[in-house]
């Protein structure tokens, strides 16, 4: 399935259940081995597909990768006045996405605040992470915080709460300006119109509160999986030295420097190929994983655990009856059969018909 420019018709939306009940949406789009995506600050599923700012970047990347994405807890589309933004929080979202997408083994992408979630996860989960990107993130929001820095956070958190919901955009230009100074005005008014969208005021100043608190610097030793470290030179949003402590502490991690402003690569920069090319290369090794090879035959990118669900269902296996020889739950059957089906690029009434097919006629 690939996204191209087209829009959010590429994509397929879910929901599924953290651990504590808070729903959260999740899209998946593209094909290729499976990249996911610990969420940055502001997303909204749906509006990220209308973006100047954000199309380059799914259309794109859905091109070498099957992305799985999600809008963090009280923001987009998932579940809003939610007060919890602690880390175990978080890492539970991640932990409840991955497991209703159905991917077993993937590389995991940390986008700005979403490094301690990722670092969390990794250390928690070695053996379904593939590799790691970190893209303009960081192990903990606050290392060693200066009184300024501090002040500082105190001041954005008076903005958010005065300027956030304001018609005009003031307030929030301010912070997009910090993100993307190098963007056009019309990219401009979209990442200002992204800030009211994605969350309110009241959610912003509590999820700032409790990510500021997250610190996962003593879990970087833990980590033994290749890691690619991305970041640009001039990013005002984070300080490049955190992506350098992530280079420095991560064994064997590689850091590339964008020659950038922004917090956010924009398609016309000469850094946004250069991010491409350094996110597919690193990448690419996992197209020869067992379920991940892709090519002519769409089949050749079922899991293996996709693969044999399809082929008990091929000898006329109900849900209920694959449930109970798989020793699996009804609902993670059907997620393993919405899977095929998305992958198989077949839908409605004929589907399980058709992927059969496309299964037996290899035979």
């Amino acid at each position: 399935m690939r996204a191209g420019r087209g829009g959010a018709a590429q994509q397929d939306v879910r929901f599924c259940r953290s651990a504590d009940g808070v729903r959260i949406a999740y899209a998946v789009h593209g094909s290729g081995p499976p990249l996911v995506i610990a969420t940055c600050w502001l997303s909204h599923l749906q509006y990220d597909w209308q973006s100047p700012v954000w199309r380059h970047f799914l259309a794109d990347l859905g091109e070498v990768a099957t992305v799985v994405r999600y809008d963090e807890r009280g923001h987009g589309l998932s579940d809003w006045g939610v007060e919890d933004h602690g880390l175990g929080a978080r890492v539970a979202d991640l932990e409840a996405v991955v497991d209703d997408a159905g991917v077993d083994h993937f590389a995991l992408m940390a986008m700005s605040q979403g490094g301690p979630v990722v670092i969390e996860y990794a250390a928690r989960h070695p053996e379904r992470v593939t590799r790691l990107v970190f893209y303009g993130s960081y192990a903990a929001a606050f290392r060693d915080p200066t009184p300024e820095q501090l002040e500082l956070s105190a001041t954005f958190e008076q903005m958010i709460k005065v300027g956030w919901a304001r018609p005009d955009s003031a307030f929030r230009r301010v912070f997009t300006s910090m993100m993307i100074p190098d963007a056009t005005e019309e990219q401009m008014r979209w990442l200002d119109e992204l800030q009211r969208m994605a969350v309110s005021a009241e959610t912003a100043v509590i999820a700032r509160r409790q990510r500021a608190q997250a610190d996962t610097c003593h879990l970087l030793a833990e980590l033994d999986v290749p890691t690619l470290v991305v970041q640009s030179l001039n990013d005002q949003m984070n300080d490049f030295d955190d992506s350098r402590y992530l280079a420095a502490n991560i064994r064997g991690a590689r850091l590339v420097p964008l020659d950038s402003n922004n917090h956010i690569v924009l398609e016309h920069e000469p850094a946004w190929p250069v991010f491409l090319d350094e996110v597919s290369t690193f990448i690419a090794p996992d197209r020869d994983l067992p379920g991940e090879q892709s090519g002519d035959d769409p089949v050749s990118t079922l899991s293996p655990r996709e693969l044999e669900v399809l082929r008990l269902a091929a000898q006329g296996l109900s849900n209920d009856d694959l449930a109970e020889a798989l020793t699996l739950s009804l609902r993670t059957v059907e997620r393993h059969l919405q899977n095929v089906y998305v992958k198989l690029g077949v839908q409605g009434r004929s589907a399980r018909t058709g992927a059969v097919a496309m299964l037996l006629s290899r035979t």
